[in-house]
């Protein structure tokens, strides 16, 4: 039974990064298809392969997920972990169908903490950790908004002289660039959040006796992240490539480039963020820097509830699952 549980987990954790491959297709791509720099077919191909190469980068955030939301691996077992995962791709299968950006990393952190809750109590939670992954969630999308407003007014004082027909071409042919390095990060930073909870599983039933990722699992992670991105995730590119801001080849590259460093940033100091925050406070920032008003704030604070319902939706979800696990194992 043992073997067959683990297994679960590790099933479990790999739909989760293709669902997450799917969901977030969007994040890299919406951009440079919405302003018709890459078709669709070509963008998410571009997607899916640099994914997988962002996927293979490092193990840093994985550590981070497996090793700062409880405190030791042994406050875990298969079945918390599988309420875990079961909370998480159940909210994420829902925004997906109702077209809402939502994170797929707060899914995640509210599916580990419901679980733990109810099996071990909030004393097997490492509450530091988990204000210093929260953290990085709030703050990321904040810090993406002012970077993006600031690269699109810099790019605005650049090319004042340029004519908009030369400056869309121009930009047109950069997004390529920009869409190649935010699916590289997106890899970086997404894939490793089923590495971590793998990772974490294995620790907690002897089978590793750390925390290092084994290549397989990165492996496994990074091709699951990468099959799912190939499926493609076309409810929510219509929400992030015209909904929250009419982008412009200028304005398109400029989102690209401003996430994909921040996210690339975050994880070169291994914090998990979401991507579709970062993505979708650049978009804000963009086009913010054009005008106030031609961002669309009410998509925006649909997101924001979405933002704020994940964790304790998903916790909800996941400490009905283990309840259910617990009762039939």
């Amino acid at each position: 039974m043992p073997d067959i549980l683990i297994i679960g987990v590790i099933v479990l954790a790999l739909a989760f990064d293709y669902i997450n491959g799917f969901h977030d297709t969007a994040n890299a791509i919406a951009t440079s298809v919405s302003t018709r720099a890459l078709t669709p077919r070509v963008a998410v191909w571009l997607a899916a392969g640099l994914n997988f190469a962002g996927a293979m980068y490092s193990t840093g955030v994985a550590k981070t997920i497996g090793g700062e939301i409880v405190k030791s691996a042994q406050m875990v077992n298969e079945p918390i972990l599988i309420a875990a995962m079961f909370g998480a791709i159940v909210w994420n299968l829902l925004t997906w169908w109702f077209g809402i950006p939502s994170s797929s990393s707060h899914a995640l952190i509210g599916g580990v903490m419901g679980a733990v809750l109810v099996a071990k109590g909030a004393m097997a939670l490492n509450l530091t950790g988990i204000l210093k992954i929260v953290a990085s969630l709030i703050f990321s999308p904040v810090i993406a908004l002012i970077s993006g407003m600031i690269i699109m007014t810099l790019i605005f004082w650049i090319f004042s002289r340029v004519s908009p027909s030369k400056m869309n071409n121009k930009f047109r042919r950069l997004q390529i660039v920009s869409a190649a390095m935010m699916a590289f990060s997106h890899g970086s930073n997404d894939a490793q959040k089923a590495m971590g909870i793998i990772t974490l599983a294995l620790v907690s039933v002897g089978f590793l006796p750390t925390l290092e990722v084994p290549i397989w699992v990165k492996m496994a992670a990074a091709t699951a992240m990468g099959l799912g991105t190939a499926a493609g995730g076309w409810r929510i590119i219509k929400t992030m490539g015209g909904k929250i801001f009419k982008l412009e080849p200028p304005s398109g590259f400029a989102a690209d480039l401003n996430s994909s460093l921040v996210i690339f940033g975050a994880t070169l100091l291994h914090l998990p963020v979401s991507t579709t925050h970062v993505v979708s406070g650049s978009i804000m920032g963009v086009g913010t820097a054009k005008r106030i008003n031609a961002v669309r704030w009410g998509v925006a604070q649909q997101m924001l509830a979405a933002w704020v319902l994940t964790i304790p939706s998903t916790a909800a979800v996941s400490a009905l699952a283990y309840k259910v696990i617990a009762f039939l194992f």
